[in-house]
């Protein structure tokens, strides 16, 4: 194989309870990369369209993921990248997870599948690291696996596939603003108190058992976040407005996608998730601010080959 396109998804972090370690696949929204083989050693972005980001292959995540994997193989040749970036930088919504995932995805699907899906996680984490100054896997472990992903431990790596119910969709507002994560990073507590984290825990655990036994009430009732949050939530225009009119529409829960300023929504059936869409919007008419609004069904596959 000499050369590869393929779509990289955009991804919902934390999911509310699971701040750091939960995240989901979305299929509707995401990147397209083309990844050719070529005889000069190392990695070069040639291109990127949609978004002005820098080419230097030392400033870019995928250029960073895809030197650190290449930096555990003996390749005697090296790589092109071009980037249709359609995922907005800042949006929340995983734009630096699908560049470095789909880079190393791409890299080692050239290299005929050397590592594992857990490798390319931590290569691609070196991207995030670029990004955030905090290397997570929370958005590139589902743009890998696909479908929700559980960060059980970073120390060492250990990534859990769990199980996504048919019938869930999820609505995402990205209002057309910018929240970098490392800012949003910055004014989180460093401390929790013992209360709060033993409801979130009770979330986390209420979450997973509602996502395997598809319990569309206990994934709802478990959507909460204690911690995050509260804090997060000052940085997002009408961001409780919009939760509670997602949830009057029938969503099973919202919150903050990543760090934001996306907000997302969870529910049972496609048909609830465009109600929700249409509350989140006019939500949004009236605040006066531009939005981009995407329903997905959850992407199980994660990356693919176009």
């Amino acid at each position: 194989m000499e050369q590869i396109k393929i779509f990289t998804p955009a991804t919902i972090a934390n999911v509310s309870c699971g701040f750091d370690v939960l995240g989901l696949a979305l299929d509707t929204v995401g990147d397209e990369m083309i990844i050719k083989k070529v005889a000069k050693k190392g990695v070069t972005i040639t291109k990127i369209i949609g978004q002005n980001l820098p080419l230097e292959t030392h400033k870019n995540v995928a250029g960073v993921a895809a030197l650190a994997l290449l930096s555990e193989t003996n390749c005697e040749f090296g790589f092109e990248i071009e980037i249709i970036k359609n995922i907005k930088p800042g949006s929340g919504i995983g734009s630096s997870a699908a560049s470095s995932a789909g880079a190393v995805w791409a890299i080692n699907e050239i290299l005929g599948k050397p590592f594992n899906t857990t490798d390319l996680v931590r290569f691609a984490m070196e991207g995030e690291r670029l990004a955030t100054g905090v290397p997570h896997a929370d958005n590139v472990a589902p743009a890998l696996f696909g479908g929700f992903t559980l960060v059980r431990s970073y120390q060492p790596l250990d990534i859990i596939s769990i199980h996504t119910p048919n019938e869930l969709f999820a609505t995402v507002i990205h209002p057309q603003i910018e929240v970098k994560t490392s800012d949003a990073r910055e004014i989180l507590k460093t401390t929790v108190s013992l209360k709060d984290a033993i409801k979130q825990w009770g979330n986390v655990g209420g979450l997973i058992s509602g996502l395997y036994t598809e319990d569309y009430d206990l994934i709802g009732r478990s959507l909460e976040d204690y911690i995050i949050e509260p804090i997060r939530s000052i940085l997002i225009p009408a961001f409780d407005t919009v939760k509670q009119q997602s949830l009057k529409a029938g969503a099973l829960g919202c919150g903050i996608s990543g760090s934001g300023p996306s907000i997302f929504a969870l529910s049972k059936g496609e048909e609830t998730a465009k109600k929700v869409a249409d509350a989140m919007k006019m939500v949004y008419e009236k605040v006066g601010i531009d939005y981009d609004i995407h329903v997905s069904k959850i992407n199980k596959k994660g990356i693919k080959i176009l």
